[in-house]
């Protein structure tokens, strides 16, 4: 048997074995060195050691765990329950206040954060007993929520595209250019399908009872000003002194850590419980992440070294398909897998199969690595699993799955359509590069 056929069973049999359920990382560590001791013999240790230290010595990898520890603290920083407050003294007389309360505080903290569970629990903390009090319809509520929850996985500083740069071999400050818009332009379908939802059927959202509205002009600004001024001039700072230059993504997210630092602080948050609470999940999340991720090298040094990926390439070029059913049909595999899976094995196991075929496609990988990052975010939302909708029936129990499912299926079409417009028009992700870059 070719040296080519091996890694097709490989690959076969890593699909079996985590369809299973055994843990991902081990199946890759596992898999890779009998499968590459049967092909390449002895020097597949060598390889193992080599893709290990390679990998953990990277330091633009260390983004991820600063990124994780800034969204850990400013998870408990107050700033975001204290500018949904404001945004709701502000536009309360307005229908669907709290839709637009809801999306847009999520979109701020996505762009703190990058933490898809911490933004749809902080959101959800927030915004569901309030909708729920003021009858807000539970559907368009819970979908509103998990939705502008996601961004926080496309949105920088995702972690996501932390991991995709190095995966793609793309600079992680072009990545993080390029989803600004595209995040912007999802928010605003959000906004936008909420409130016409909102407009032919007003009990959907209705207004908020005056007396809780019943306080001064100058408290509203003020509120307004002090939930919103520090995140944005922490935004501003981390992801501007990473896409001008200025800093690396490791030292932009260093950066960051000291701010969300000093902004906790400011508001009288910042206490040793808190800081050794995000330290232990720091170090949990980023363990997983980086282990899974030097796992996955490991794998594709072996996979590679076999010649499979080049063979697949061929195969696929030599059947002459278009390019779009191409592309159409990796992005597929990758939503579908997207459902029993979490991004991180899909972005550093699955897509590497499938890059020889699109660097011989010529397609611009920040293009494709954006249709990625945007069906990445779909499948939080996408039953039969979507997290999303788990983190919000553990918030709120009374409201029902069933409910929960049917407010999050619009938005999925929403994210379906944002992905067509990046397909068709792919100057909404490159604009920003190209004019930075």
């Amino acid at each position: 048997m070719s040296l080519e056929i091996y890694g097709l069973v490989l690959l076969g049999g890593l699909f079996v074995f985590i369809c299973v359920g055994f843990p991902i990382s081990f199946t890759l560590i596992t898999l890779g060195m009998i499968f590459g001791y049967i092909g390449l013999g002895s020097k597949v240790f060598y390889l193992m050691t080599l893709s290990w230290f390679g990998t953990m010595m990277d330091t633009v990898l260390a983004a991820v765990a600063l990124f994780t520890f800034m969204g850990y603290i400013l998870e408990k920083a107050g700033l975001m329950e204290r500018l949904f407050r404001a945004l709701l003294l502000i536009s309360g007389r307005l229908k669907g206040s709290l839709y637009l309360g809801t999306i847009f505080s999520a979109t701020l903290f996505a762009a703190a954060t990058g933490i898809v569970g911490a933004a749809v629990t902080i959101i959800g903390l927030m915004a569901a007993p309030v909708m729920k009090k003021s009858n807000y319809d539970t559907g368009l509520s819970a979908g509103s929520i998990t939705a502008g929850g996601t961004l926080g996985i496309l949105i920088p500083p995702s972690i996501m595209l932390v991991v995709m740069g190095p995966v793609m071999q793309i600079s992680v400050a072009r990545l993080f250019a390029a989803a600004i818009l595209p995040g912007i332009m999802l928010a605003g379908l959000y906004v936008t399908y909420t409130m016409v939802r909102v407009m032919l059927n007003p009990e959907l959202g209705p207004p908020l009872p005056d007396e809780e509205l019943d306080v001064s002009t100058g408290y509203k600004i003020r509120e307004f000003l002090l939930g919103l001024v520090p995140p944005a001039a922490l935004i501003l700072a981390t992801l501007g002194s990473i896409i001008t230059g200025v800093a690396t993504p490791t030292e932009g997210a260093a950066l960051g850590c000291l701010g969300a630092l000093i902004v906790t602080k400011l508001n009288g948050k910042l206490t040793f419980g808190l800081v050794k609470e995000s330290v232990f999940r720091t170090a949990e999340t980023t363990s997983m992440v980086m282990i899974l991720l030097a796992a996955s090298t490991f794998m594709g040094v072996v996979f590679s070294s076999m010649g499979t990926p080049a063979f697949i390439a061929e195969t696929l070029l030599s059947w002459n398909l278009p390019s779009w059913l191409i592309v159409v049909g990796i992005l597929a595999v990758c939503f579908v897998l997207g459902w029993p899976l979490e991004w991180v094995p899909i972005v550093v196991v699955i897509v590497p199969v499938f890059l020889p075929v699109i660097y011989e496609m010529e397609l611009n990988m920040i293009w494709f690595s954006m249709l990625l990052a945007v069906v990445m975010q779909t499948c939080w939302l996408s039953p039969p699993v979507a997290l999303s909708a788990y983190y919000i029936k553990g918030i709120m129990p009374d409201w029902q799955l069933l409910d929960i499912y049917k407010g999050m299926m619009p938005f999925m079409a929403l994210q379906v359509v944002g992905v067509a417009v990046v397909y068709f028009f792919p100057q909404i992700v490159l604009w920003l590069p190209n004019l930075l870059f």
